[in-house]
């Protein structure tokens, strides 16, 4: 009798467990999607971080009311296609990187060669006020609301040849870059040769000679063993990369004045957890390179002086005839002000 009371009670224990999470699952009465092409691990992905830090806190300040489904790895296509379904309203939220200026061309300053002299420079112009006008301003023109701005990292130029110490040193060398016009223009400035070749091909590409070099932040570099085929890397940040926490307006106005409220707060957050990922990956990638033998050139502040002097003015003409000018100076006045306190 007494292991039978035993086995009673355990039963009725599961029963009334598995009866909460049945209720607790029937709580959630709003469902949001995400997407994201990066990995999941929380710990090595600053996309990843970022959907599991908004993914627990929405549900948890919800009580339970909004379930949040996050898609990573690209399970729901490349970022254009991320880009593509939050605007039509099939996905709710996208966390996208260069693929947002596709849609908003406007918000390719950011990628203006030399711009931010520092990651705690560039957080502050984009949460500010030159970061809310440009959301503002991609919000009229896409239907996506830019909730928060997270970080990919500054680029930095690798090749199998020579240390790049001055512009001159790219001189010949054929450098791969992303089929994104911006960088073509970039590394034609500064005397290389830009070649655009499709990220999956890139590996294969350097290899092979087909390219000489190629240019990416230090995560990236590390995580896909480049050091293992490019000897020496130049920590010059030509550009740094942002992250967009974008979701579909319509489905955002539909929300309660609450929903707004933590969905809004939550996605701040997570844009800071996702940058504090990447520069640790970053932090750590860089003793991964000099581990396995990359030459790794700093440069002085003159030398950076010669890149930006190279690539800016070149690179910033070359904006002007694709996006309102306007927008080149209230970036660069951003910077200014942002840098001198």
């Amino acid at each position: 009798m007494k292991l039978s009371t035993k086995k009673m009670c355990a039963a009725l224990t599961t029963a009334a467990t598995a009866g909460l999470m049945t209720t607790q699952a029937l709580a959630a009465d709003l469902t949001i999607t995400l997407g994201h092409v990066d990995p999941a691990e929380w710990q090595t992905s600053k996309k990843g971080a970022a959907a599991k830090v908004f993914k627990e806190l929405v549900e948890a300040e919800s009580g339970g009311r909004i379930e949040v489904n996050v898609y990573p790895n690209g399970q729901l296509g490349g970022e254009t296609d991320l880009v593509q379904s939050a605007q039509d309203g099939t996905l709710s939220m996208a966390f996208v990187s260069g693929a947002f200026g596709k849609v908003c061309p406007e918000a390719s300053v950011l990628d203006t060669p030399y711009l931010f002299p520092s990651a705690p420079v560039a957080w502050e112009v984009l949460d500010g006020k030159f970061g809310q006008e440009l959301s503002d301003y991609c919000l009229d023109k896409t239907g996506l609301r830019t909730l928060a701005y997270g970080e990919t990292g500054f680029r930095n130029f690798t090749n199998s040849k020579h240390p790049i110490q001055e512009p001159k040193d790219l001189d010949g060398l054929k450098i791969r870059v992303m089929t994104v016009p911006l960088f073509v223009e970039m590394v034609k400035a500064m005397g290389g040769q830009p070649t655009p070749i499709a990220w999956p091909e890139v590996p294969s590409a350097l290899s092979t000679g087909v390219v000489d070099g190629q240019e990416n932040p230090v995560s990236v570099i590390a995580s896909n063993k480049f050091y293992e085929i490019q000897k020496y890397i130049t920590l010059d940040g030509h550009v740094y990369g942002t992250d967009f926490f974008v979701i579909n307006d319509d489905f955002y106005q539909g929300l309660s004045k609450t929903d707004r409220e933590i969905v809004s707060r939550a996605a701040k957050v997570a844009g800071t957890v996702g940058r504090a990922i990447q520069q640790l990956n970053s932090a750590q990638g860089l003793g991964e390179l000099a581990k396995n033998g990359m030459e790794i050139t700093a440069l002085t502040s003159e030398q950076q002086a010669q890149f930006q002097a190279a690539a800016q003015p070149a690179v910033i003409e070359w904006l002007k005839t694709q996006i309102d000018p306007n927008w080149i100076d209230k970036a660069l006045t951003a910077v200014k002000d942002a840098s001198s306190h």
